[in-house]
């Protein structure tokens, strides 16, 4: 890719993405790490510039992990600090926003972080530049059409890309979504106008996410972890304009807050929203595939939007890796709708509960438990399992044994063979194999774990094994 990919002739490539938010960015990494050529184009003329999306949790830092970027991560980001409440200009009591969970050898992550979107983003930039890609900036899609060998894009400048598959990551305001014609269906989780913005604001503390209970509405203003600023965020009263500049927002501070209006020092990025939930009707349609806000919007209570978006492109990425290669025929594709889209409506319905204070944010906000047990790609060849055992599309927790971290041997873009307990044999597929004693996360037995960090099959020996891998393009010639 090139920085700016202005040719008004027609570019060829595998993989077409569009937009570079989080959901791009992240796929275009991973099918880097598959050697996979694909084009990221954005339509701005930079990176995402706000805070919007600034809670990581702990299944996403697992994929950070997996794709070389959590140490980066985790340098810079912080802990969600303890909500403090504010009356009449006085402290009335503390109260933390997350219930804690303790970390364990099987999920060695369980803190929500908190990093916001535009420094993620960067992190993850200078992760595809590592690996020779590039975003290609200013342009602008409009036109996109499609036949039984590729998709052509068109572009403002007068360009054309022609690829074998095209990615909408384009949010949620999605041109690939309205080119294709897919609908969105979904409800207005709250009718009231709400602002969000990063703004610089002196005599608060930085310990605490400060809360302002006053009459005209609720304003909040949370440090950001990295960084000098604070998220604002307020909502106001359905029908009300928000005036979202600095002198806007230094008068609402003013008038809700014991700050004065020369308190707010400054302002990064603004932005006037009003909360929904919405789930695109399909997310394939041929050879466009929908992922992140172009596929789901969602409330930001609970932090899953981002998640899930990310999450997206590491379900996505390995499949149209191993499709490209010619080692999985293109029905392997179809699993992407079917797993992420149930994913993506459990956590919608999750973000609209925390959102009407229906849930609180913990263990069912973490993603950890999200799985794929009833996807076509989930072969689960024991019988009589107890309840609490790992099945085939449940998440691959960690561990430590016999000198081997899991988390270490799974790292990468391949799939893994994985012997607990068991020394049958096993075929030759030629993918890692790693043998480790019997493991009460685990149990006994074989299973095969997918690129994404997912148990695709599991089986008391290796019976049956051998066929799967060939199908869902885990063996290699």
């Amino acid at each position: 890719m090139t920085d700016h990919d202005t040719e008004v002739h027609e570019v060829r490539t595998d993989v077409l993405i569009v937009g570079a938010g989080p959901t791009g960015l992240a796929l275009a990494v991973d099918l880097a790490r598959h050697g996979v050529a694909a084009r990221l184009v954005e339509r701005g003329a930079e990176l995402f510039p706000g805070s919007r999306g600034k809670g990581l949790q702990p299944r996403t830092l697992e994929v950070l992990d997996d794709l070389g970027v959590l140490a980066e991560i985790r340098a810079t980001a912080g802990h969600y600090p303890p909500n403090l409440f504010w009356r009449d200009g006085e402290p009335q009591g503390e109260r933390r926003m997350y219930d804690p969970t303790e970390p364990s050898e099987a999920e060695p992550y369980t803190e929500t972080l908190m990093l916001p979107q535009w420094r993620t983003q960067q992190v993850l930039y200078g992760r595809l530049r590592e690996l020779g890609g590039e975003v290609a900036f200013g342009r602008e899609l409009v036109s996109l059409t499609q036949d039984g060998d590729g998709v052509t894009a068109g572009f403002a400048d007068g360009g054309r890309i022609r690829a074998r598959y095209a990615v909408a990551a384009d949010g949620g305001r999605s041109t690939v979504r309205r080119l294709l014609g897919i609908a969105m269906t979904g409800e207005t989780v709250d009718p009231a106008p709400m602002l969000v913005a990063d703004v610089r604001v002196e005599g608060l503390d930085r310990t605490h996410w400060h809360v302002f209970q006053a009459e005209q509405g609720l304003l909040a203003l949370c440090p950001l972890a990295g960084t000098e600023e604070f998220q604002l965020v307020a909502g106001f009263p359905t029908g009300e304009v928000v005036t979202p500049t600095l002198d806007g927002i230094r008068a609402l501070v003013a008038e809700r807050t014991h700050l004065t209006a020369d308190q707010v020092a400054g302002v990064r990025w603004t932005s006037e929203f009003r909360p929904r939930a919405a789930l695109a009707d399909r997310f394939r349609e041929g050879r466009v595939f929908l992922a992140g806000d172009a596929a789901h919007v969602h409330s930001p209570a609970g932090a899953q939007g981002l998640n899930t978006s990310v999450q997206d492109a590491y379900n996505l990425g390995w499949k149209l890796a191993a499709v490209l290669s010619g080692r999985a025929a293109d029905a392997l594709l179809d699993s992407y709708q079917e797993e992420r889209r149930a994913n993506a409506e459990a956590m919608l319905a999750l973000s609209t509960g925390v959102h009407r204070g229906e849930v609180r944010r913990g263990r069912a906000t973490q993603q950890l438990g999200l799985g794929y047990r009833e996807s076509a790609l989930a072969v689960e060849t024991r019988p009589d399992l107890p309840a609490d055992a790992l099945r085939a599309g449940d998440r691959a927790p960690d561990g430590r044994r016999g000198g081997t971290r899991l988390f270490d041997a799974f790292r990468g873009p391949h799939w893994t063979l994985l012997a607990v307990g068991t020394g049958a044999e096993l075929p030759e597929l030629g993918v890692p194999v790693v043998r480790i004693p019997p493991y009460g996360a685990y149990g006994t037995g074989v299973f095969l774990v997918r690129p994404d960090g997912y148990v695709g099959w599991a089986g008391a020996d290796a019976a049956g094994l051998a066929e799967y891998a060939a199908r869902h393009g885990a063996a290699r010639g």
